[in-house]
C-alpha cells in the first residue's frame, strides 16, 4: 500500500463527497489550493448522468470552485469511451435527460428518445425528467432483447432532504419487469479510473480515489488498483465499512479530516 502522503492524483466523487446539494463542504477549497499548490491534480469524477460537464463548471463556479472541462470525468465520458472500442450500433434509444441524449450525439452515436423499430440499444442514464413513457418504451425494447447498457449503478442520488432514486433503482425497476439487468459502466467499473490514469499520466501508485460510497467509489478504486479514501459525509457509514466487503485503504470524517492528514503526512 502507497502511504498517504505519496498521493499526487485526487480523483474526487462530488455528491456527498465534496458538496451536498448547493452546500459545500468546509475545507473544500483550501484542500483542492493544497493540492496545486504541491503541485498535484485533482478530477472530479462523477457518476451523475442527468447534467452535462458546463452544467457540473457552473455549479463549481457558483461554490467558489473555478474549473474547466479537463477537471471534470463523468459516466457519460466512460459510456462514450466504452462505444467507440466498440462495434457501433445502428440506432440506440437513450433514456436518460436532455442533456445526456445530446452528450451522447455529439459524440457521434446514433440517439433517439422515441421508440422506433431500428433501435438496437438502450442506453440508461440518470433521469431527473423520468417520464411513464419513458419505461414503457425500455420495457418494450428489453423484450425485443436489444442491449441493455447503463451509466451507473447508484441506488439514490443525495439531496438537501434525503435522497432521490438513481440510475441503479430505475434498472432495478426495470429488471423486475423484465428480467433484464443492464451492463454498468461507471463506478464500481474500473473504467473511469483508468481513463483518469491515461489523460493525466500519474501511475497508480500516486491516485487516490476519494468518495463517499462503498459499492461505486471504493470499489471502482479497488477494481483500478488505487488506494481509495472513505468520507463519511454522504450516503456510508463507518458501520457500512465495517460490514462490507469493500474495505477502504483510509476512512475520513469528510474532505477537511482528509486534508490535515495529508498535510501531516507530507511534513514527516
Amino acid at each position: 500500500m502507497s502511504l498517504l502522503k505519496d498521493k499526487r492524483l485526487f480523483l474526487l466523487d462530488m455528491d456527498g463527497t465534496i458538496y451536498l446539494d448547493e452546500t459545500l463542504f468546509p475545507g473544500t477549497i483550501p484542500f483542492l489550493d493544497a493540492v496545486r499548490a504541491a503541485g498535484g491534480r485533482y478530477l472530479f469524477l462523477t457518476n451523475n448522468s442527468s447534467r452535462s460537464v458546463d452544467a457540473c463548471i457552473a455549479r463549481l463556479a457558483r461554490m467558489g470552485i473555478p474549473s474547466g472541462r479537463e477537471d471534470f470525468l463523468t459516466s457519460v465520458d466512460a459510456l462514450i469511451a466504452d462505444l467507440a472500442g466498440r462495434a457501433p450500433y445502428h440506432k440506440c434509444y437513450a433514456f436518460g435527460t436532455r442533456t445526456f441524449r445530446q452528450q451522447l450525439a455529439e459524440a457521434g452515436i446514433p440517439v433517439t428518445d422515441r421508440l422506433e423499430d431500428d433501435i438496437d440499444c438502450l442506453l440508461a442514464g440518470f433521469d431527473t425528467e423520468l417520464s411513464f413513457r419513458k419505461l414503457e418504451d425500455s420495457c418494450i425494447l428489453l423484450g425485443r432483447g436489444v442491449d441493455f447498457i447503463a451509466t451507473n449503478p447508484d441506488w439514490v442520488c443525495p439531496t438537501w432532504y434525503g435522497s432521490v432514486p438513481d440510475c441503479g433503482s430505475v434498472c432495478e425497476m426495470l429488471f423486475r419487469a423484465t428480467g433484464r439487468r443492464p451492463r454498468f459502466i461507471g463506478k464500481p467499473e474500473p473504467a473511469m479510473l483508468l481513463l483518469a490514469l491515461e489523460r493525466t499520466g500519474y501511475p497508480a501508485e500516486q491516485a487516490v480515489m476519494v468518495g463517499d460510497r462503498l459499492y461505486t467509489d471504493i470499489a471502482s478504486g479497488m477494481n483500478a488498483g488505487i488506494d481509495t479514501v472513505f468520507v463519511l459525509s454522504g450516503e456510508g457509514t463507518r458501520e457500512d465499512a465495517a460490514a462490507g466487503r469493500e474495505k477502504p485503504t483510509w476512512i475520513f470524517d469528510g474532505i477537511a479530516a482528509l486534508h490535515r492528514a495529508w498535510e501531516e503526512a507530507r511534513a514527516t
